[in-house]
């Protein structure tokens, strides 16, 4: 596209100038901001294709289905059983992720992403799923 016909084009949509201001900001919001905002807000995105609650979103007591990347995988005994549990997060929060009497899962593994659905209920002021369904999404 030429100069003239692309100066016409932008002067027959007053948006077009607006758009292109934006998209500088949001550019250089980009470089601007750390790594760790860049991949919470591309978690974000992700939950939302996924059709998941964002997890800052979720209430106690109730089910929801969450969807993000596994942080941290622990096996820590509960009452004298095994327990595996893993931090999910979606970019808003995190919630912790409790299979009891399990010692290993296939495919439960730091960096993966994931999708569960469950009731959530809150243990020492964090968010917790007991043995929820879950579904493993994309690689680690």
């Amino acid at each position: 596209m030429d100069e003239v016909s692309a100066r016409t084009q932008s002067q027959g949509d007053p948006g077009a100038r607006e758009r292109g201001r934006g998209g500088l900001r949001r550019f250089l919001r980009r470089m601007a901001a750390g790594k760790a905002e860049l991949e919470a807000e591309e978690l974000q995105k992700t939950t939302g294709h996924e059709g998941a609650t964002p997890i800052s979103d979720c209430a106690a007591r109730r089910r929801h289905c969450v969807a993000g990347t596994l942080r941290t995988v622990t096996l820590r005994p509960r009452g004298g059983a095994p327990a595996l549990e893993a931090e999910l997060y979606d970019g808003t929060d995190v919630v912790d992720l409790v299979w009891l009497g399990r010692r290993r899962i296939a495919g439960i593994d730091p960096g993966r992403m994931l999708r569960a659905e469950g009731l959530v209920s809150v243990q020492d002021g964090r968010k917790v799923m007991f043995n929820p369904r879950y579904e493993l999404r994309g690689g680690s």
